[in-house]
C-alpha cells in the first residue's frame, strides 16, 4: 500500500515528484518510492515536512512511533528490585546536583530523612540556588492514606507517618523557594524529580514502598516516560493544599 497521505499532501502543496525531489536532493524515482510506501531517512521527512506543511507523525506514522518506542526505552537507566536497594550515596548526588527542580510526591517518604539526617540542609542549599523545591505528602486526615494503611496492614501507623513527614518539612517552609502541600489521591506510584532524572517506585497492593521496584529514568528528547510521570505529578499538585 502506497502513502496516500504523502501524495494528498503533494498534492494540496502543488509539489510534484520533481519539486520534492529536487528540495530533498534525491532522484525523482525515490520519491516515487516514498509514494509507494518506503519511509524517507529522518533529514528527507524533515525538508517534506518544511515543504508540505505537514506534521511528521501524520504523514510516517509508523516511523515517528517507533521512534518515540526506542527514545522512552532507552529513558529507562536503571530497575530497582526494591527501594532499599538504592544506595544512599545516590539519593545524596541526585539531590545536590539538581540545579532548576525537586519535586517529590509520596504518602509520608519519611525514610530520607531518616538516612539523610542532612536532607533539610540540602534542600535549603539547593533552594538558595535557585532551585524550586515541590513536596507533596499525604493528608493524614485523608480517605486514601487510611486505605492505604489497612491494604500494608500498618494501621494508623502510616498515618501517624504522614504527619512525621509533615513535621520534618515544616521548617523549610519559610524559604520562598520550598512549597509543600498535601494530597488525598490513590498513588499508584512514588515520584522523586531531580531536574530531568526520576525515581519512580512502583506501588504494589499490600506492600510497603521500601520493598516494590523502583524505575530510575532521564529524560530523553522525544521519550516519553518521564512526561507521563511529570503530567502525574503535577495533576496531583495541582489539586494538593498548600501548607503554611
Amino acid at each position: 500500500m502506497g502513502n496516500e497521505r504523502l501524495r494528498a499532501a503533494m498534492t494540496a502543496a502543488a509539489a510534484d515528484i520533481d519539486a520534492v525531489a529536487s528540495v530533498a536532493l534525491v532522484d525523482p524515482k525515490t520519491v516515487q518510492r516514498w509514494l509507494s510506501g518506503r519511509v524517507p531517512h529522518p533529514r528527507h521527512r524533515w525538508k517534506l515536512v518544511e515543504l508540505l506543511g505537514e506534521d511528521e507523525a501524520y504523514l510516517w506514522p509508523d516511523a515517528v512511533n517507533g521512534r518515540v518506542k526506542e527514545a522512552s526505552k532507552a529513558e529507562l537507566l536503571t530497575l530497582y528490585p526494591h527501594r532499599a536497594d538504592i544506595p544512599m550515596d545516590l539519593w545524596r548526588s541526585l539531590l545536590e546536583q539538581a540545579g532548576t527542580s525537586i519535586d517529590i510526591l509520596v504518602y509520608a517518604g519519611t525514610f530520607l530523612h531518616e538516612q539523610l539526617p542532612e536532607l533539610n540542609d540540602i534542600l535549603r542549599e539547593r533552594a538558595d540556588a535557585g532551585c524550586r523545591i515541590r513536596v507533596a505528602l499525604g493528608d493524614p486526615q485523608g480517605e486514601r492514606v487510611r486505605w492505604r494503611g489497612e491494604e500494608e496492614q500498618f494501621g494508623l501507623g502510616i498515618t501517624t507517618r504522614c504527619e512525621l513527614a509533615l513535621m520534618h518539612y515544616r521548617p523549610l517552609l519559610d524559604h520562598p523557594q520550598v512549597e509543600v502541600r498535601i494530597h488525598d489521591t490513590t498513588l499508584y506510584n512514588s515520584i522523586y524529580r531531580f531536574d530531568g532524572e526520576l525515581l519512580v517506585n512502583m506501588h504494589v497492593w499490600g506492600w510497603n514502598a521500601f520493598a516494590t521496584p523502583v524505575m530510575h529514568l532521564r529524560r530523553i528528547a522525544g521519550g516519553q516516560l518521564v512526561s507521563t510521570y511529570l503530567q502525574s505529578f503535577e495533576a496531583i499538585w495541582e489539586q494538593a493544599t498548600p501548607q503554611r
